[in-house]
């Protein structure tokens, strides 16, 4: 019924929120547990690393695809707050329509893949399970360590 991303960022479907008969107490009570769990990956993610600066940088934004695109264009919103250059999204499969709906929205799309008939992401891969918080937090370590590796070896001071 919608979505949500860092910044405050939150993204409903009306039409859907209308069907699903849902009143505005229980909408906001959602809304708030989801708020609370987007804190709480945040802060265990983190590991006391401040955000990426990306102000005047190029932002590519990636998922396991698009089918709505409602975590996507969250994303998108809270990224553009923080002032890029440029903003991509690159996904390897999603629904041909989502795809060029974001053409109006992002500076470049990369959708891999655009099956008809789409179905769901997760139709498009042998292995879809869940990521868990403790194979997000390895990752992250292992991608800052690649980073940190590669900035002290560069001997002329870019960045």
């Amino acid at each position: 019924m919608g979505a949500i991303a860092s910044g405050g960022v939150v993204l409903l479907d009306e039409g859907l929120v209308r069907a699903l008969g849902l009143g505005r107490d229980e909408l906001e009570r959602t809304v708030a547990a989801e708020l609370r769990e987007l804190e709480r990956r945040e802060l265990a993610y983190a590991d006391s690393r401040e955000p990426p600066e990306v102000e005047g940088k190029t932002v590519i934004l990636v998922d396991d695809g698009l089918a709505t695109g409602a975590t996507m264009r969250a994303a998108v919103l809270a990224v553009r707050e923080r002032n890029p250059a440029r903003v991509v999204v690159a996904v390897p499969v999603a629904a041909a329509q989502t795809c060029d709906e974001f053409r109006d929205e992002v500076d470049e799309v990369v959708c891999a893949v655009t099956p008809r008939p789409f179905g769901a992401v997760g139709l498009w891969y042998e292995d879809f399970s869940q990521t868990s918080d403790e194979d997000v937090r390895e990752l992250l370590a292992q991608a800052a360590g690649r980073a940190g590796a590669a900035l002290a070896g560069d001997g002329d001071g870019a960045r």
